[in-house]
């Protein structure tokens, strides 16, 4: 059987309510497609050049750490570049933060989304059981003393389809939200910690310190 024609098959059983789930379940394929496209555009997870940018600077090697910052394609790049020209500007600190929290926050555009699906799909579904449920013993209460369990076993068995559906909804989403999350929660404290590397610089060892300065071997 072809996943349309068990689609449509779902929907003649449980009615609107796995209409609406499929809907759900729709939105969530589009948002994590998009999540995983913009994730995958602003290079994150991905701060190796970065990474060595700011080891450079650790070491006193500005030349090299803006030399090797210049390769990097991170959206945390510029900023980083920022506190690399000015660090010792009042109030640089607080403005490059606030912008790193925007940045952060645009990765976290759609979170709510699928936080809302999946608490959303399983009282969906256990609400169209509900319904199936009532219908079912209204068919039980019509048969009235001739009473075949064939009509509430079958009732029953349809009902909870939707219940069924609404949690293959659900546990997906959860699922990729708590990916998505746990990325963005890395990238929250890498963005940190790069922006205290430059400007508020731990001191440099004395030897690292002279084999910065030219002439020292």
């Amino acid at each position: 059987m072809s996943p349309i024609a068990v689609l449509k098959e779902l929907l003649n059983l449980g009615g609107p309510v796995v209409g609406i789930l499929i809907v759900m379940s729709i939105i969530t394929l589009a948002v994590t497609l998009y999540k995983i496209w913009q994730f995958s555009a602003c290079g994150v997870g991905r701060h190796k050049v970065l990474s060595d940018a700011l080891a450079h600077w650790e070491l006193g090697d500005w030349q090299s750490a803006r030399a090797r910052l210049g390769q990097s394609r991170s959206y945390l790049a510029p900023l980083v570049d920022v506190a690399m020209q000015g660090p010792d500007i009042p109030g640089l600190d607080t403005r490059l933060d606030a912008e790193a929290g925007l940045s952060l926050a645009r990765l976290e555009r759609g979170f709510r989304v699928l936080d809302t699906i999946a608490q959303l799909a399983p009282l969906l579904g256990l609400f169209g059981t509900v319904l199936g449920m009532i219908e079912a013993f209204q068919n039980l209460q019509t048969a009235g003393s001739t009473v075949d369990p064939s009509i509430l076993a079958g009732g029953i068995w349809v009902a909870l389809i939707t219940t069924a559906v609404g949690l293959a909804v659900a546990m997906p989403t959860s699922m990729v939200l708590a990916w998505l999350e746990s990325r963005t929660a890395q990238e929250r404290v890498f963005a940190d910690k790069a922006l205290r590397t430059v400007l508020v610089p731990t001191p440099v060892a004395p030897t690292a310190a002279a084999s910065a300065v030219p002439g020292h071997a």
